[in-house]
């Protein structure tokens, strides 16, 4: 017997995240990416009851999705998805799943454990702010994760020497997820996860010295003058989540909006994320 392999390759980076919720919404019980592309495997006598309506739910959010479906061997995927999960060793923090985590440092490890909330280490926009983090991060500081998905960056922060992180999530469904991890990492003293619209939730808790949001560009750029009135000069920002493409068009946005100045930049294939100190604006 074979299981029906669903693959959806999003037209646009930025319509990733509303095909993978698309697919969730239809039913979907688990996705992996493969690439560029989101894959699930639907099982037995359901797969082509299921099928139509996954492909159907993906078109209306994407319909230039390319999509791919095939078939697979009947295994026990309960086990076998977790060799596409890795350790990722980012320099200062390794970001690993807890049955690659037992032989490391608990000390410069997060832990986290892959469900439906972003951030496992698998995708390069995580992987890019943690390699800056290193740099960012001084004892004590005040941090806010905007977006946090599985917290995995407020998590980062805490090892790295903050005193108190704010992991800000929208999606109700990622929250368990996100306490969970902030407990497995023996953090829960210094990272609060926190439900609700970062634009609101940010200037309660102002002033603070770092703000991270791997979140998508046009959101960044939306929530700019919030976060800028919510740090204090020298006050820094970590952006990712933003394609190479983009690159131009946030540092347009930063000049426009004034009192921003770049200090460092990474990519990693095509994302691009960048770290930025408020600085006071010319008069």
């Amino acid at each position: 017997m074979h299981l029906t392999r669903l693959s959806i390759t999003p037209s646009h980076a930025q319509l990733r995240d509303a095909v993978s919720m698309a697919l969730f919404g239809a039913g979907a019980q688990g996705l992996q990416e493969d690439g560029d592309a989101l894959v699930t495997v639907l099982d037995g006598a359901d797969a082509n009851a299921l099928l139509d309506g996954f492909i159907d739910a993906t078109r209306q959010v994407d319909p230039a999705c390319q999509v791919h479906v095939g078939t697979l061997p009947n295994v026990d995927w309960s086990d076998a998805w977790k060799s596409r999960i890795t350790a990722h060793d980012l320099g200062a923090i390794t970001i690993a799943p807890p049955w690659l985590a037992e032989d490391l440092d608990p000390a410069r490890t997060v832990v986290i454990e892959p469900e439906m909330a972003f951030g496992t280490g698998e995708h390069e926009t995580t992987r890019c702010v943690v390699r800056l983090l290193a740099d960012v991060i001084r004892a004590g500081d005040v941090v806010a994760d905007l977006g946090a998905g599985s917290a995995v960056l407020a998590i980062a922060a805490a090892k790295l020497g903050a005193a108190r992180v704010a992991a800000i999530e929208l999606d109700h469904d990622a929250i368990a997820n996100a306490e969970q991890n902030v407990r497995d990492n023996g953090v829960a003293e210094r990272v609060s996860v926190l439900e609700g619209d970062a634009g609101v939730l940010l200037p309660l808790m102002a002033p603070v010295r770092v703000v991270l949001a791997n979140i998508l560009s046009s959101v960044i750029t939306e929530l700019l003058p919030t976060i800028g009135a919510a740090l204090p000069a020298g006050g820094v920002a970590v952006f990712s989540g933003i394609l190479v493409v983009e690159r131009p068009l946030m540092l347009g946005a930063f000049a426009a909006a004034g009192g921003w100045r770049v200090m460092r930049e990474t990519s990693e294939n095509e994302w691009w994320a960048v770290v930025v100190e408020r600085v006071p604006r010319q008069v």
